[in-house]
């Protein structure tokens, strides 16, 4: 099945699941309402024709002040046997959860612990979200818009001799 034939289907057979669907860059977009995800991955698991089985990425993206609702959870599946692809995403306020995908697909377990660490997205019925990448005393989520940056300019080589070293270390001699 080619993009708009599998969008076809699913906009016949699972309109209640989805709020829009759109094929981009030659990639199927579907966004999926939040209470529906589960069934849907379910039916996209099991339908014959479809067979996605493979949760290849779980990503999110924050549109802090640029969207009504700030996160977009994204869900990445490929059909093994039929070699398509197919992109899930799921808009979240920023106190709201998603459901787990761990019942469905083994690989959403750590998918979606690194979720939760950069971005604070919860998944509701994971069996062990905690931290994966940041220590557990860590405050924040890195990769969210509004985490403080650390304001001091890293040396490279691209931008050597434009910051001066002995602010930090009066010892030290600009190369």
């Amino acid at each position: 099945m080619i993009q708009e034939q599998i969008k076809i289907l699913l906009e016949k057979e699972r309109a209640e699941d989805i709020e829009s669907a759109a094929i981009f860059c030659g990639d199927l977009q579907i966004y999926v309402r939040k209470e529906r995800l589960l069934d849907l991955c379910r039916y996209l698991m099991a339908e014959e024709n479809l067979r996605f089985n493979f949760l290849s990425m779980i990503t999110a993206v924050d549109y802090l002040g640029r969207k009504d609702k700030r996160f977009e959870a994204i869900y990445s599946l490929y059909s093994i046997p039929y070699h398509h692809r197919l992109m899930l995403k799921l808009r979240l306020t920023e106190n709201e959860d998603a459901p787990s995908l761990t019942s469905l697909w083994d690989t959403a377990d750590w998918q979606e612990r690194e979720v939760f660490d950069m971005f604070g997205i919860k998944f509701i019925g994971h069996p062990d979200l905690r931290r994966i990448l940041m220590d557990d005393d860590w405050v924040g989520y890195p990769q969210r818009k509004d985490f403080p940056l650390t304001y001091e300019m890293p040396e490279f080589s691209h931008n050597r001799g434009q910051i001066d070293l002995r602010k930090r270390d009066p010892e030290r001699e600009t190369p």
